[in-house]
């Protein structure tokens, strides 16, 4: 995701490669993104950061106390930190860094083609000209919104999981088509360009997508009889119990202030 949010505002051309330094222990990932869009590089965490009025922290869970220990004497009240890293709180950062303005934002992968969702909350230091930064950020990506950090358990199990539902239903449905004769080739183009097109009228129409659902089925129709078959089984309520256990495990993973 860091690579995608540094690809995202240089083609979007919201900073300048001058203006980005990245930090990386990995030597092949520093060379090839200094080669693609020359921007700085570090192996140092702390030299990245110094001096920097935004810092972009893109690294797994497990790995943001051990890197917020390390850079927290770089940062001040000054330096706004936007985490995109999964089920930390902000209350947990700014234990570690003390009065530093915190924006938790949780992006999908569909941002690494700039189609992402992107959602965030401040944190208790971060005010309406941090909100501006970390919009101008994320929108290189894709749609954002801003919400209270309650409500980002929520936002994870919806869209930050979401991609994958998706795909699982293009599986499923490919898997129909060959299970009914097609070759596996067309099944899955077929299924793919299906998942694509619906999406882009989702998205591109700003017709609710009940109302683009009713104007597919038409009255004792093939659309109809399947839709039959999903509403008998439950179908709203199965997704309903499978994003509240996505909403669960994501509570769960960001306890513990």
């Amino acid at each position: 995701m860091g690579g995608a949010l540094v690809a995202g505002l240089l083609s979007a051309k919201r900073v300048q490669p001058g203006q980005v330094t990245v930090a990386d222990v990995d030597g092949k990932k520093r060379a090839a993104l200094k080669n693609k869009w020359r921007v700085r590089t570090e192996k140092d965490n702390r030299i990245a950061i110094r001096g920097a009025n935004v810092v972009l922290l893109c690294v797994k869970p497990q790995q943001v106390s051990g890197v917020l220990r390390e850079i927290a004497g770089e940062v001040s009240e000054q330096t706004l930190v936007v985490s995109v890293a999964a089920g930390v709180r902000t209350r947990q950062i700014e234990n570690l860094l003390g009065k530093v303005p915190v924006i938790r934002a949780m992006p999908n992968t569909p941002a690494l083609l700039r189609a992402g969702a992107m959602v965030f909350a401040l944190g208790r230091y971060a005010g309406r000209n941090h909100a501006g930064i970390a919009q101008t950020i994320l929108s290189s990506l894709g749609l954002v919104w801003k919400v209270p950090e309650t409500q980002m358990d929520a936002v994870t199990a919806l869209s930050g999981s979401g991609p994958a539902y998706v795909f699982y239903l293009a599986e499923c449905l490919a898997a129909a088509g060959v299970s009914m004769g097609l070759p596996k080739g067309l099944a899955d183009g077929l299924a793919h360009q299906t998942v694509y097109g619906a999406g882009r009228m989702l998205a591109e129409t700003s017709v609710p997508a009940e109302e683009l659902r009713r104007r597919v089925t038409s009255p004792g129709g093939t659309t109809e009889a399947a839709l039959a078959v999903l509403a008998k089984d439950d179908m709203a309520g199965l997704f309903k119990k499978a994003v509240t256990a996505a909403l669960r495990r994501s509570q769960e993973l960001s306890a513990g202030d």
